[in-house]
């Protein structure tokens, strides 16, 4: 992502994945009103990760490193207090670790976990200032990012700040003021370019994120 992307002339790439598919993690079994294709593999504990497929696995920062199981997850996740986060720079994990690291230095917290390899982790809540903030150091790695959301109208402003990101624009104005018409409009391959940054979303109610971005129309 160092060099900003713009969405008119989008990379080629064979299979394009849409601006919605496989973006909305959780923690729950599958809801079976919410389409597959709008659904991440889930979150689970440690110790449901071997029954449970692929799985992003959630550690707790104060147990040992996981011993490697005959299930190698897709990612493993981890929410991290500022006075652990030099234990968690040092931390070496079988798949990509995603990492929320808890206060107010975002900024700063971001450019450590991608200069030692991590995915930094976006929280839910953060303010326009914030994401811009966070979306400038991505724009300087070649990470992606994860992210939390409480309703839809969240996911909207993290797809609209992602969007903004790679074509040049104001990102504090695209959280104020997300264009979910824009969104909709992107040609695959642009929707895909910002799915490669954007990585999931976690949620607690992904029926009611579907509704609310269905409304907007961004599911069709």
């Amino acid at each position: 992502m160092s060099i900003p992307l713009s969405l008119g002339m989008p990379p080629s790439r064979e299979e394009p994945r849409g601006l919605l598919d496989a973006l909305l993690t959780h923690r729950a079994p599958a809801p079976a009103d919410v389409p597959a294709r709008f659904l991440a593999p889930r979150i689970v504990t440690a110790a449901d990760a071997e029954a449970a497929g692929d799985v992003v696995v959630e550690l707790d920062a104060g147990a040992e490193a996981p011993a490697p199981g005959s299930r190698r997850p897709l990612r493993y996740q981890i929410d991290c207090a500022p006075e652990y986060l030099d234990d968690i720079l040092a931390f070496t994990a079988p798949a990509p670790l995603c990492v929320y690291v808890t206060g107010d230095t975002l900024a700063d917290t971001t450019r450590r976990l991608t200069e030692a390899g991590h995915l930094p982790g976006l929280p839910a809540g953060r303010s326009a200032d914030e994401i811009a903030d966070f979306l400038a150091v991505l724009a300087h790695s070649d990470t992606g990012y994860v992210a939390q959301a409480r309703d839809a109208a969240e996911v909207l402003a993290l797809l609209s700040a992602t969007a903004a990101a790679l074509s040049g624009f104001d990102v504090r104005q695209a959280v104020a003021e997300p264009d979910a018409a824009r969104l909709a409009a992107l040609v695959p391959e642009a929707a895909a370019a910002v799915r490669e940054i954007l990585l999931t979303v976690e949620v607690d109610d992904p029926a009611a994120i579907v509704a609310g971005l269905a409304g907007l129309g961004l599911t069709r």
